[in-house]
């Protein structure tokens, strides 16, 4: 029989999705199907490179409990990784992101701790709010004598992407890979799959797409803290961030974003979230700015879905 023995066995190896309809071209737009996994999101794929490497090394015991600090999606991808290899999961979130991520990963078993906003307001999280819910956790981390994540600081995040979504991208393409475009949050997906991608040609173009006016990675200061963007844009460098990999960043308003997500909804029929609206966005802009050839083939990847939100 075709089948898989759990959960675990359907995160990577995702679809990938030609956009034809919110783009004729010229050039074309390839995206990475990551809304499609169990946990809905891109994150999957660093949930569990990340808990099964600790449990490998031994940093983290049979039935020990898992913390991380999480806009979501990466709580929804541990949620799902830790419900299958028996973890208890507290997942320390800013009370400004969506409700519907909450519920989702109380859906799934894990004790969720809403941490009130410093500066940011229902739907916009900052990097100050970000900051206080990393706290909280490290407090119950050591309350509960838990295994934190700690994705931000986790090498294994960048791996996930490195081993697994940029050789699947160069693969689906056959190496016909003219630019990689992707929102950057914690920073994992970005650098991990355009590392792979540099390695196989320095030709490739890898932008990173910034929430307008939070575009730190191009140099700039924050003049708008808040957006829509959630998961992306904090305000900061995140500390795996290797700027060499980037040869250009992209800022996208909440209102393209906005405008994007209609448009992939109703003309391709894909319900995602803000951060993949941008990413297509930010691919369509780069496409018509002559920046890159205007036969060119960019790939990108559709975060997560828009059911949480």
């Amino acid at each position: 029989m075709n089948v898989v023995s759990n959960a675990l066995s359907l995160i990577g190896n995702t679809r990938l999705i030609a956009l034809e309809r919110v783009y004729a071209g010229p050039g074309r737009i390839f995206a990475k199907a990551e809304f499609l996994q169990p946990g809905g999101s891109v994150k999957d794929r660093a949930a569990k490179a990340i808990i099964e490497s600790a449990r490998e090394r031994g940093r983290l015991r049979p039935g020990q409990p898992v913390v991380e600090m999480t806009s979501g999606n990466m709580g929804a991808g541990l949620a799902v990784v830790c419900a299958v290899l028996g973890h208890p999961f507290i997942a320390m979130m800013s009370a400004g992101n969506s409700p519907q991520r909450a519920h989702m990963l109380e859906a799934l078993g894990a004790e969720v701790v809403l941490v009130p906003q410093v500066d940011g307001s229902p739907g916009e999280v900052t990097g100050a709010d970000i900051a206080a819910a990393t706290r909280e956790a490290i407090r119950i981390v050591e309350e509960r004598g838990a295994f934190y994540v700690d994705q931000f600081n986790n090498a294994d995040s960048v791996r996930a992407h490195e081993e697994g979504t940029g050789p699947e991208l160069w693969e689906q393409m056959q190496g016909c890979i003219d630019s990689f475009v992707a929102c950057v949050g914690s920073g994992g997906t970005f650098v991990g799959t355009a590392r792979f991608l540099k390695r196989k040609s320095r030709e490739i173009v890898c932008a990173a797409v910034e929430p307008a006016g939070a575009e730190v990675l191009a140099g700039k200061p924050v003049v708008k803290a808040r957006h829509r963007l959630q998961g992306t844009g904090y305000g900061f460098a995140p500390p795996h961030w290797d700027a060499t990999l980037m040869d250009l960043s992209i800022a996208v308003s909440d209102a393209e974003a906005d405008e994007w997500r209609q448009k992939l909804a109703r003309q391709e029929g894909l319900h995602v979230g803000y951060s993949a609206a941008a990413n297509v966005c930010a691919a369509v802009r780069l496409l018509e700015s002559g920046r890159i050839p205007r036969d060119a083939r960019v790939s990108t990847v559709l975060c997560d879905t828009g059911l949480k939100y």
